[in-house]
């Protein structure tokens, strides 16, 4: 399959739509569903199958020997999760769980296979995919280490909107607790309820039928 273009400003680049790609005739796939809250997979499932969102939205979340629950990240649209069966883990290392109504593309890991060693356009935008959630993972411990807990709140915001990516950013995100925003923070409710107030009053951002998020919420990371 041909790489689409897309055009931004008067700069143009080259975007390999994985999703049209995954959706063609010649993709042994299922679509699933998931209601708002429901498990899509367990840590400690068999990893026999990669997903990929097209639509809604996904919590990654893990648990310790002692019970303790942290929740590692949140995907959405055009992310992949469940990968790590590709890499040789024989079990899933976490739980995916649904935040908003969402819609997933199920492939068998066979099939993954396959599709990676005859599509070379499909393997090099998977390549590059989990180079950048790699970077973005060294980035998020880089932030854990050396940033403020408002800085971390603007920053998970502005990722959960999607700023910077290549397509449209989603400025208004589905229902999510402060008590899921703390635990990928790394603080605790109150203070994410004490900065989301302060957020808000300074407009960066607001409640609309849902969070909406304003491009100005990078001036709390930018700000020294």
């Amino acid at each position: 399959m041909k790489p689409t273009k897309r055009t931004n400003g008067n700069k143009k680049k080259s975007v390999f739509d994985a999703e049209a790609f995954l959706n063609s005739a010649g993709v042994a796939r299922t679509i699933a569903g998931f209601q708002r809250n429901e498990t899509l997979f367990s840590q400690g499932d068999a990893c026999k199958t990669t997903m990929y969102i097209l639509k809604g939205g996904v919590k990654i979340s893990v648990v310790s020997n002692t019970g303790r629950e942290a929740v590692v990240g949140i995907l959405g649209p055009g992310d992949f999760i469940g990968e790590g069966g590709l890499a040789g883990q024989p079990t899933r290392m976490a739980t995916a769980t649904a935040v908003s109504p969402t819609t997933v593309l199920v492939m068998d890991n066979k099939e993954m296979f396959r599709v990676l060693h005859s599509e070379s356009a499909f393997s090099d935008r998977f390549i590059t995919y989990m180079l950048e959630r790699n970077t973005r993972i060294e980035e998020d411990l880089i932030d854990q280490l050396f940033n403020s807990s408002e800085k971390r709140l603007a920053r998970t915001l502005l990722l959960l909107a999607r700023y910077g990516k290549e397509d449209k950013p989603q400025r208004v995100l589905a229902k999510i607790s402060q008590e899921t925003l703390a635990e990928m923070v790394g603080t605790t409710r109150s203070r994410v309820n004490f900065f989301m107030n302060k957020f808000k009053k300074l407009g960066f951002i607001k409640y609309n039928g849902g969070l909406q998020i304003n491009a100005s919420l990078l001036s709390v990371i930018l700000h020294d």
